[in-house]
């Protein structure tokens, strides 16, 4: 047996992060268990989880200090509240029939716990590594999480202790404020008005871009921190080096011209797989989209049908959407651009759009705000909650 589980509990100094391995003694944890018993380093000396001085649980549980222990307090903490909540979880998983059908002498476990400098009260310390344990332990023995729910969650949850959330595109429709402003006291107006919705993608689009440089990314997060932000480059050549600058400046997608040479497409979209960027190609007149995007071998996560602004009189072109989408094997985002108004958004979400690419119509208007809302309505789609960090399974 060698079963690995990891649990978060609690909130401020005294929250608890459990992780731990079951497995017998005559294997590798086993092994692991005696080494690091007798492989002892300033700060991170290993005990024996015990419910009370004389009274080993059972299975022997060994618990390692992730943080250096410094100071006394930290050392009563640790040999005090943490140890006794791991030792009696083991023992009330014991009871609750966690280790039914194996012999709890042939096990042991090693339970890595989290002690932060600033945690003080002992009873939440006590408490939260207690449920710590007890969820680690049971998500041990259930395989916890399956592949199902790794594959659903890894896009909508948020880590409790990075303080901000990385936003991913797994909820379409999405509205995308394209901000083609090169005038920066309109362009800080513009995003300060815009709703906070998490179906809301600001774009930097091209004309900010190159008055501003890439630069400009930082100054949109310093306005809206949690944002997705697009930086519309138009890759035309060196695709690899400038998705990574757009990665580098923050940015969560880049976009690649559709008449760039098939190896700078293909550059810039296994870059921004390299750096967890979103990779979108831009069609602006191009003739073949669906052939354009069969013909690579690498996909990108977005493809744009983008009429140009100097062709706003034309007829918009989205009845080959679901093509485009079976060219990529289904697994592409479709977003459409040029003029877009609120009476068009039903029939390109009818044609199978996931994003609706907006500019003058919110960011010209008198009232940014009512403006980006009446597009939203009219996409009818509710604020999702992506900030899920615990124990909600």
């Amino acid at each position: 047996m060698y079963l690995i589980g990891e649990a978060l509990m609690g909130d401020g100094p005294e929250l608890a992060h459990i992780d731990l391995i079951v497995g017998e003694k005559s294997g590798p944890v086993g092994q692991a268990f005696a080494g690091s018993f007798s492989s002892l380093s300033t700060g991170h000396t290993p005990l024996l989880a015990v419910i009370r001085p004389n009274l080993l649980t059972k299975p022997a549980t060994l618990i390692i200090p992730k943080v250096t222990l410094k100071k006394e307090e930290k050392v009563n903490q640790m040999f005090g509240p943490v140890q006794a909540a791991v030792a009696k979880a083991v023992a009330d998983s014991l009871e609750e029939g966690v280790f039914e059908g194996y012999d709890i002498d042939d096990l042991v476990i090693l339970a890595s716990a989290f002690l932060h400098p600033d945690a003080g009260d002992y009873n939440r310390i006590y408490r939260y590594n207690y449920g710590a344990t007890k969820l680690a332990l049971s998500r041990a023995f259930e395989r916890f999480p399956d592949e199902k729910t790794i594959l659903t969650e890894k896009d909508r949850a948020a880590h409790a202790v990075m303080g901000f959330k990385v936003p991913r595109l797994w909820d379409p429709p999405y509205l995308q404020v394209a901000c083609d402003i090169v005038d920066m006291g309109k362009l800080r107006s513009v995003l300060s008005e815009l709703p906070f919705h998490d179906h809301l993608i600001i774009e930097a689009g091209t004309p900010l871009v190159k008055k501003f440089g890439l630069e400009i990314i930082s100054e949109i997060r310093k306005i809206r921190p949690q944002a997705f932000i697009v930086a519309d480059l138009k890759i035309l050549d060196t695709g690899n080096l400038e998705a990574r600058m757009a990665a580098d400046a923050s940015a969560d997608a880049v976009v690649v011209s559709g008449l760039a040479p098939a190896s700078t497409i293909e550059k810039a979209i296994i870059e921004a797989k390299k750096t967890g960027i979103y990779s979108v190609i831009d069609m602006l007149n191009v003739t073949d989209p669906v052939a354009l995007v069969r013909s690579l071998p690498v996909k990108p996560d977005v493809v744009e049908l983008h009429r140009a602004i100097d062709a706003d009189d034309t007829a918009y072109a989205w009845g080959n959407i679901a093509d485009i989408k079976a060219a990529a094997g289904g697994k592409l985002l479709v977003a459409t651009a040029g003029g877009v108004r609120t009476h068009v958004v039903p029939d390109a979400l009818a044609a199978g759009a996931d994003i609706l690419v907006v500019g003058r119509a919110i960011t010209a208007s008198k009232d940014v705000r009512h403006a980006a809302e009446e597009f939203l309505e009219a996409m009818n789609k509710e604020e999702i909650d992506q900030f899920r960090i615990m124990t909600d399974f």
